[in-house]
């Protein structure tokens, strides 16, 4: 087989997770790592693994040293399928095109099972070339990234317990994409030093109810509409973080004038670069303000029956320096209405910044160069979405989010989205990314 066939096999297993872990087909994770066993001999037999919290897999490849280990992690668990207009079968894995259009369409296929697999091919290749790494290599793939993280927190629970303190920890993050800052012309491996926190707020109005038939003047339903529109019309703030900011200082080498100036002095311009940033996108305005955006919504279980609680999900990302407790404040001085209940369901402050400076940062950049391009700009980077790396930054403070394929802004808008795709030449070459970290 070749390593196409295998990722397509890997693919065609439907591991989605769900909130309630109930709901979660616990035999496709078995199946899944019944598969790995089969394609991935070597790897099962040099490297020592253990089950953790259920279905999460962490191995370890013994090294020169176990002093300064490399930790790379991915997730085995995708989102659901559930009312998306697909053009392809998501489970598949079908091949659309040919040459370098050559697409492999399929849920995970960049989202997380590319990176994870591309590991995997990397890790079989180095053994049957007799590699032996200078130091031991960690492999944790999470089963639940997707809802709760928690095969992710155990295992970084049982690192920690055992003294593991990696020299470097990578997960999924940015890609390589053309025009991600504005200015640079040249591809940019976009690195994520630091996440945005996620949290859950909900807003809640409540009232006595009854019959559809005698509303009364502001109803339970209409009073959450006003908060909801009246959050909506308050944003947070916009400012440069300091990943933000040392972004656009390491862009500035790769610019012209006057924009080089403006992002070397970041801290004079960040009015009108905060300003610019915003109105770019929706991706570059969440680099320089929390976002909160409602996306669930309850009322009434009858038609003909007024709520007596109607309830909003406000999803919620943090920039990095706001707090739970910042966004608490927010929302409150935005709804204006005390009568509209605000609370908390689950959340999380933003990571720490990793360095961008540093032998780390170096190691992941001459990896970038030396398979992905010379002419590709490893950028520090603000992650925007949540992953499994926050419950890994208490070991080391060596944490990147950075998955090695050249993607478009369509590939990337596929994400959870209908046709998630990755082309076949990418994803090889990210095969050949791991294979450089492992060797260096």
């Amino acid at each position: 087989m070749t390593p196409v066939d295998r990722f397509r096999e890997l693919l065609a297993i439907p591991t989605v997770s769900r909130p309630d872990p109930s709901e979660t087909d616990a035999s496709a994770f078995a199946l899944f790592r019944a598969a790995l066993e089969r394609l991935y001999p070597l790897t099962h037999a040099h490297l020592e693994r253990e089950i953790v919290a259920g279905d999460s897999l962490l191995y370890r490849w013994r090294g020169a040293t176990p002093d300064a280990p490399l930790l790379l992690l991915a997730h085995q668990d995708v989102v659901p399928v559930d009312g998306q207009p697909w053009h392809h079968d998501p489970f598949a894995a079908e091949i659309v095109g040919e040459g370098a259009d050559a697409t492999i369409h399929a849920r995970g296929a960049i989202d997380d099972k590319g990176a994870l697999v591309a590991i995997f091919e990397a890790v079989e290749a180095a053994l049957a070339e007799g590699v032996v790494p200078r130091t031991d290599v960690w492999l944790a793939f999470g089963h639940d990234e997707e809802t709760r993280g928690a095969g992710a927190r155990a295992m970084a629970g049982v690192l920690a317990e055992r003294g593991v303190r990696p020299a470097l920890v990578l997960d999924e993050g940015g890609a390589v994409v053309d025009g991600a800052v504005p200015g640079v012309a040249a591809p940019t491996a976009m690195i994520g030093v630091a996440e945005r926190g996620v949290a859950t707020f909900d807003l809640v109005t409540r009232e006595a109810g009854g019959h559809a038939s005698t509303p009364p003047a502001l109803p339970a339903t209409a009073r959450l509409a006003r908060a909801i529109d009246r959050l909506r019309r308050r944003p947070f703030p916009r400012r440069l973080a300091p990943p933000v900011r040392a972004m656009l200082a390491t862009a500035a080498a790769h610019v012209g004038e006057p924009l080089a100036t403006a992002f070397r002095r970041s801290r004079k311009t960040a009015p009108v670069l905060t300003s610019v940033l915003s109105a770019l996108g929706p991706e570059t305005n969440a680099l320089v303000r929390t976002t909160a955006v409602v996306t669930r919504l309850e009322g009434s279980a009858g038609e003909n029956v007024l709520a007596t609680t109607a309830r909003a999900s406000v999803n919620v990302r943090l920039l990095t320096g706001d707090t739970l407790a910042d966004v608490a404040i927010h929302l409150r001085r935005a709804v204006r209405d005390p009568l509209v209940d605000i609370e908390l369901r689950h959340g999380d402050d933003p990571s720490p910044v990793s360095p961008w400076r540093g032998e780390p940062w170096r190691r992941l950049s001459r990896a970038v160069s030396a398979t992905l391009g010379d002419d590709v700009v490893p950028l520090p980077y603000l992650q925007l979405g949540a992953s499994d790396s926050r419950f890994y930054t208490g070991l080391t403070d060596a944490v990147y989010r950075f998955a090695p394929f050249h993607l478009t802004r369509s590939e990337r808008d596929a994400l959870h989205a209908p046709d998630e795709r990755i082309r076949v030449d990418v994803w090889l070459r990210g095969i050949r990314f791991y294979g450089s970290l492992l060797r260096s």
